[in-house]
């Protein structure tokens, strides 16, 4: 869901990068220090997620993980996703350093929404409810994403619209792919690394 530079206006991505510098300065303000390689750990899991394609039908997708990253990062999400998209338009040329700000904040803002709201039902609630909201957190951030990404292309005039539209259809299956992937990821890591998630572990 990279947007590629020489789409959108300057205006859009005048206000993305403030919004992304919004998110950074809060992210990096909240981040505990001691959490720093798995800030690095889970922006890397990002950067490879994001390059392995998928075939899908017709269109080829990747897993995006901004739902898992939210659940285990919270507002530390913007930097981590910020880094690896920079990496990824430097060395790939995917979106572009022009457009890394929509695009940081385009899926950094599901994750760090799912966080607050589903993120204290994921470490604290029973048995099955955390798994249902690792699921929701995977469907509504891919989901979120996918409609960021389709407002921001409608700026850019009529002749994206059909376009943003696909975008969001094509990532219908992803949402549900992802939010069986983050159930999964919360399940597991409740069992052995529940730290991970700020749950206490049990003596």
């Amino acid at each position: 869901m990279h947007i590629s530079e020489g789409v959108l206006g300057g205006p859009v991505l005048a206000a993305g990068a403030a919004l992304t510098l919004a998110g950074l300065a809060v992210g990096l303000k909240k981040m505990d220090f001691d959490r720093l390689p798995q800030v690095a750990i889970m922006s890397a899991a990002f950067f490879v997620a994001s390059l392995v394609n998928v075939p899908i039908g017709p269109v080829k997708e990747h897993l995006i993980l901004n739902g898992l990253l939210g659940l285990l990062l919270g507002w530390a999400t913007f930097p981590a996703l910020f880094v690896a998209l920079a990496l990824q338009g430097v060395l790939f040329q995917f979106g572009g350093l022009t457009t890394l700000g929509v695009n940081t904040f385009n899926m950094a803002l599901p994750g760090v929404l799912c966080y607050l709201l589903l993120g204290r039902l994921a470490r604290n609630g029973g048995r099955r409810l955390p798994l249902l909201a690792g699921f929701l957190c995977g469907f509504l951030s891919v989901g979120g994403s996918a409609l960021l990404v389709a407002l921001s292309l409608a700026t850019a005039g009529e002749e994206f619209l059909v376009v943003a539209r696909l975008v969001v259809v094509a990532h219908i299956p992803v949402m549900v792919i992802e939010g069986v992937v983050t159930a999964s990821m919360v399940g597991f890591l409740r069992r052995v690394r529940p730290a991970m998630l700020g749950m206490v572990q049990q003596s």
